[in-house]
């Protein structure tokens, strides 16, 4: 059987290619699974899809009609999946549980030291041999106070490194992760956090519930001088009232490695296109921010283990597994 993958990296292909290896043939195609490409899937019975896919009502049911019956996402987050359209066409629907915590940890905090000590500011000057040290004063973050949104794997790693720089350590969540209280962590109300946290990093889901957790009001909440790192989803903060914030000149520095409509934008060159996204083409002006193209996941090793478990959800699949990555079950075969 030959399966069909969408959205894969030039860096991703040979990994790709090498794990489904004695299993299955694998096609990779550059281009993302989106209404204009579905009708390439018709006669693949599986196909895998990116991030940045997206599988609403008409592309599900585009791949309905063409024969595929199962869907493998690369990925951790499934809101750009119609669930509830995928059961009801039959369609199974898989995803990466879980990958290398450590990989998206360790960006955010690179993400946070960078707008914190002006790295990006100061690199371009220096290439262009403008040595001054004007505007790149940063700040010790020892003894300050990291605030952790969502404390499961990712934002315990997370946890971790900022204990290892002696911050004070406030956490939110549904419920406490032991091993972040074990570190000295004090779980209070988002509100708290906001309030008092000189360096916000978000590792929550994006949900229903979740989306533009990180509102107006949030933003008016934070420190001026804080700093807010987002390496979960773009959802999760509201941009427009972030832009609005950052032109009154608040924050010590933002770290964006998600956008809320980065779907079209990220994972592909526009370099000579014109610039429809206004939120976003101000976002990326101001000085103080630091804008990445969701690309905190990928090291060789959450790469390789995202895959890994692709390939397990498919052998899954075609022997009547269910695991816990499995979103939507397969229907009985006849």
């Amino acid at each position: 059987m030959e399966i069909l993958a969408f959205g894969v990296q030039s860096d991703e292909k040979p990994l790709m290619e090498k794990a489904f290896e004695g299993h299955h043939e694998v096609r990779c195609l550059d281009v993302f699974l989106n209404e204009d490409t579905a009708p390439i899937a018709a006669g693949y019975e599986i196909v895998s899809s990116s991030v940045n896919a997206s599988l609403d009502n008409r592309v599900l049911q585009t791949l309905a009609a063409g024969g595929t019956q199962m869907i493998a996402q690369r990925s951790t987050g499934f809101n750009n999946i119609d669930l509830e359209v995928a059961e009801r066409l039959g369609l199974t629907v898989a995803r990466v549980a879980s990958y290398s915590p450590y990989s998206v940890a360790e960006f955010a905090w690179t993400l946070a030291m960078a707008v914190n000590r002006r790295i990006v500011r100061a690199s371009t000057r220096t290439r262009d041999f403008d040595f001054r040290l004007d505007g790149l004063m940063g700040r010790d973050l020892r003894g300050r106070t990291a605030g952790v949104l969502g404390t499961g794997k990712i934002g315990e790693a997370f946890t971790r490194i900022a204990h290892g720089f002696g911050m004070n350590l406030l956490g939110w969540d549904i419920a406490e992760n032991p091993a972040c209280a074990a570190l000295g962590m004090k779980y209070v109300e988002k509100e708290r956090l906001f309030a008092e946290a000189d360096l916000i990093s978000l590792h929550v889901p994006l949900l229903p519930e979740t989306e533009h957790l990180v509102d107006s009001t949030a933003l008016r909440t934070m420190k001026d001088d804080a700093i807010l790192v987002n390496s979960s989803r773009g959802g999760l903060i509201d941009t427009k009232a972030l832009v609005s914030e950052l032109r009154e000149g608040r924050f010590t520095g933002v770290g964006l490695d998600v956008y809320e409509a980065e779907a079209g934008l990220f994972f592909v060159d526009r370099s000579l296109d014109a610039v429809e996204d206004d939120i976003l083409a101000r976002l990326v002006t101001f000085p103080n921010v630091l804008v990445t193209s969701h690309q905190a996941y990928y090291t060789v090793d959450a790469v390789s283990q995202i895959i890994e478990t692709t390939v397990r959800n498919v052998l899954d699949y075609q022997a009547g597994r269910r695991s816990e990555n499995v979103l939507v079950p397969a229907l009985p075969r006849t």
